[in-house]
């Protein structure tokens, strides 16, 4: 069981082109983290410095304590797989998943058993001796997969392996995915753009923003409570509501929106009157108009399958909603509704995205 240590880990090319920011990073024994931001964020160059493909500037990499930071990749004990699963094309299965078995040295029943070992491990015993053309791309993809696992890494690094699968296979390999790691228990880092795939898959995220970490937490906790503007925007949908504080008495801060005061828990330290509230669609429900916190007229009704979405012009500006189908009758567009909310849900965080 390993832990990795990521402290102060940087990369800056030409000088004063900051590709990571002194990135820290504690990923315990057996966990899931993963590292998820969009294009240009620095999760990619972090897991390359991770896995030694890319020299840091600063900073250092840690496993179980000790530094391999300038090792090479073949020393790290890292199994690492690509988005595009890099494998061979003249190889069969079995081929495939033993080559880096091969280049150990490892005897030959040894390795068979080890191969046969991570088929199993990936469902795909009685395939060995098909080539990757004959394979669908879920089957590629655990081909990969089982490949660095037969030789037992220390550590798993993931680099968008499933950015190339439609939708519904994506959403299957994210659960058999997931269930292998907690069955191994193999301690994984994965780098995506994909916020389902993140929170489906993981123990732990960190949003990554500009070379640095905006957020990192449970998924439930950076979804729910999230302490950056960054965060809230970034992750799913969300509301934004702008308003006046009128006073703040300890966490609670009365806003000043339109006509209405709204209630919201706040961290403090704002200095301006003007400030931000956030709540999430989901958090909002429709009402009868004459019992609710405020009114609005629905402007735009979609039927989503699981859920149905709703644009509201409301006294605090225009809002979205989303309420689960349950077979009840919905509102048309046009109707005038009231909209509430439970005490908390409406939230207001820091405006920073990261550290830098």
């Amino acid at each position: 069981m390993t832990t990795l240590s990521i402290r102060g880990l940087s990369k800056t090319y030409a000088g004063d082109i900051h590709a990571v920011r002194k990135v820290d990073l504690e990923v315990e024994s057996g966990e899931f983290l993963s590292l998820l931001g969009s294009s240009g964020c620095g999760k990619t160059t972090t897991l390359q410095m991770v896995a030694g493909f890319v020299p840091p500037t600063a900073g250092a990499v840690l496993v179980d304590g000790q530094d391999i930071t300038h090792a090479a990749p073949e020393k790290r004990d890292m199994g690492v797989v690509f988005q595009s699963y890099a494998l061979f094309p003249h190889m069969t299965v079995a081929q495939n998943v033993g080559f880096g078995l091969e280049m150990r040295k490892m005897k030959r029943p040894q390795l068979e058993d080890r191969i046969a070992e991570a088929l199993s491990m990936v469902r795909l015993s009685g395939l060995e001796k098909r080539y990757p053309g004959e394979l669908s791309g879920g089957q590629r993809q655990r081909v990969a997969i089982a490949r660095v696992l037969a030789i037992r890494p220390r550590v798993l690094l993931l680099d968008e392996p499933m950015s190339n699968l439609d939708a519904k296979l994506r959403g299957e390999m994210h659960v058999e995915l997931r269930a292998l790691q907690r069955r191994l228990g193999i301690t994984t880092i994965l780098v995506t753009h994909d916020q389902v795939e993140a929170m489906t898959m993981s123990d732990r995220i960190a949003v990554m923003a500009n070379g640095g970490i905006a957020e990192l937490g449970t998924p439930q906790e950076i979804y729910d409570r999230p302490t950056s503007e960054f965060a809230f925007k970034f992750l799913g949908q969300t509301n934004v509501i702008v308003g006046d504080i009128t006073s703040v008495q300890g966490e609670i801060a009365r806003v000043r929106v339109g006509s209405a005061v709204l209630q919201a828990k706040t961290s403090g330290g704002h200095n301006d009157r003007q400030i931000k509230l956030f709540i999430r669609p989901e958090r909002l429900r429709i009402c009868p108009a004459d019992s609710c916190r405020v009114k609005g007229t629905i402007v735009t009704r979609l039927f989503l399958g699981g859920v149905w979405f709703y644009e509201i012009e409301s006294d605090l500006g225009n809002l979205r909603l989303s309420v689960v189908n349950i077979g009840t009758p919905q509102p048309e567009e046009g109707e005038v509704v009231g909209i509430t909310w439970n005490d908390g849900d409406l939230q207001c965080v820091a405006s920073e995205a990261a550290n830098g």
